[in-house]
């Protein structure tokens, strides 16, 4: 299936960055693991959370790259057979899922991460935009001549 592609028009010049953003947005969105919620905390903050169950600080990497939150969960003990942990243990039935994930999020210009905590197998990341510095710039007038 061909869809159109928004910014390919002759009349929206320079608009590759904003192109570039809308496409990792929806390759984010189409991610399903884990699932997660977005909290407006009021004053330009945000909340997000991830469940994360199983998960131990140890695994999971929180990162800011280029306006992109990333966070990571990587599993060491992922079992190769089914029934064995890689720990001696054999589970009846596995329905948490051990696997690892990297679910991403493209933020705005001027987002900063907070803090991020893990809490009841939820990780909680907290984000902000500050309030720009004003600056009032006074500009000097030459004469000619």
């Amino acid at each position: 299936m061909n869809r159109p592609v928004l910014f390919d028009s002759p009349f929206l010049l320079g608009f590759e960055h904003t192109r570039s953003l809308v496409e990792r947005a929806a390759k984010a969105a189409a991610e399903s693991y884990p699932p997660y919620n977005v909290e407006d905390r009021g004053d330009g903050g945000i909340r997000i959370t991830l469940a994360v169950a199983g998960f131990s600080p140890e695994q999971l990497e929180v990162t800011m790259e280029d306006r992109q939150l990333t966070i990571a969960g990587r599993r060491d003990d992922v079992a190769t057979r089914p029934g064995d942990t890689g720990r001696g243990e054999a589970f009846l039935h596995r329905g948490i899922a051990a696997r690892g994930f990297i679910r991403a999020f493209v933020l705005a210009d001027g987002m900063v991460v907070e803090e991020a905590s893990l809490e009841h197998g939820l990780l909680h990341i907290d984000l902000s935009r500050p309030e720009p510095e004003k600056r009032v710039i006074r500009v000097p007038i030459r004469t000619k001549g």
